[in-house]
């Protein structure tokens, strides 16, 4: 109800003020905010996920069920806790990962906007290029830290399936991947997902930034004008640019996601230790082209709701730590 008041209330905001700025920030109370809402957002989202990376997975038979079926069949079989295998994991174990994430990326996109403020560019590619930036080295500076977690969280999603290993809880996952492959194991799919996370983050951030700028514009809104959009319109243009975003995020990434999936939890990959190009040629004997977009109405679901849900999240975190 404070919430609503306030937004009645809440004088209009400029167009400038709807970017906030690292040095505005209370940097305590922006992590502790976040840490909060980005938890909630993870349990909102967290069964798209796990339907998705078990449709990636080969052998389970459910890569060629719709995903409703797939969501549907693990609520019959495993229930409402199905829904949610490795959630506790990814919940604690991200704490410290949006921490690093969130810093790097309010960071770099404020250098980056500086740094071209004096550049002859339209604004939307001003602002569409900080924001891919900032993007880019979030994940570069998180991407270390994310790989194992993923590697747990995804094991533990796809429990049960033919061609992956029976783990007790993380921290049997843990050992049992150190004791078959060593520390190394911990980061299959790091080289995949270092260079294809980067540039996939990129293209979130630079798409949101673009699509919001393009957006105000094609309303109206200018900075040197009296008319001043309201906080609902605000969090309504973030939304739709966040799920523009994230629709378009996961129509490219969505081949690279399935090969990074199926690297990091199977075990049944013959000899030698497994790779990228002996995942992809499994795939396409299995079911030619049309397997790389395994799961893909879940991810879109997930990317969609995530792009929305993530930066109505993060802009408000920014609002109430500024």
């Amino acid at each position: 109800m404070a919430m609503e008041a306030e937004a009645t209330t809440a004088p209009a905001l400029a167009l400038a003020d709807t970017d906030i700025n690292w040095d505005r920030l209370d940097k305590t109370k922006f992590h502790i905010i976040g840490a909060i809402l980005f938890t909630a957002q993870t349990a909102l989202l967290h069964p798209t996920a796990v339907v998705k990376t078990r449709m990636q997975v080969a052998g389970s038979g459910l890569s060629r069920m719709r995903g409703i079926s797939v969501f549907k069949h693990i609520l019959k079989t495993d229930g409402i806790p199905g829904l949610y295998r490795g959630f506790g994991t990814s919940a604690v174990g991200s704490l410290p990962g949006r921490v690093l994430a969130l810093t790097s990326l309010e960071i770099s996109k404020d250098m980056m906007l500086k740094y071209t403020e004096g550049l002859d560019m339209a604004e939307s590619s001003r602002v569409g290029i900080a924001n891919g930036v900032a993007g880019m080295m979030s994940s570069l500076v998180s991407c270390a830290y994310y790989v194992p977690l993923d590697v747990i969280c995804q094991r533990l999603m796809v429990q049960g399936l033919p061609g992956t290993t029976v783990c007790n809880g993380p921290y049997d996952v843990v050992c049992k991947v150190i004791k078959a492959e060593g520390f190394r194991g911990m980061y299959r799919g790091f080289g995949l997902t270092a260079l294809t996370q980067s540039p996939a983050s990129a293209l979130w951030w630079g798409a949101y930034g673009a699509a919001q700028h393009i957006i105000w514009r094609s309303l109206g809104y200018k900075d040197d004008m009296d008319k001043k959009p309201s906080h609902i319109e605000m969090v309504t243009v973030q939304a739709t640019a966040g799920m523009v975003a994230g629709a378009c995020s996961s129509v490219i990434t969505t081949p690279i996601d399935t090969v990074k999936t199926r690297l990091q939890v199977m075990d049944n990959f013959g000899a030698g230790r497994p790779s990228v190009l002996k995942t992809m040629r499994t795939l396409l004997k299995e079911d030619g082209w049309q397997g790389f977009y395994r799961g893909f109405g879940p991810r879109f679901l997930n990317m969609s709701l995530y792009g929305t849900t993530m930066i109505v999240t993060y802009e408000l975190i920014s609002m109430l730590a500024s």
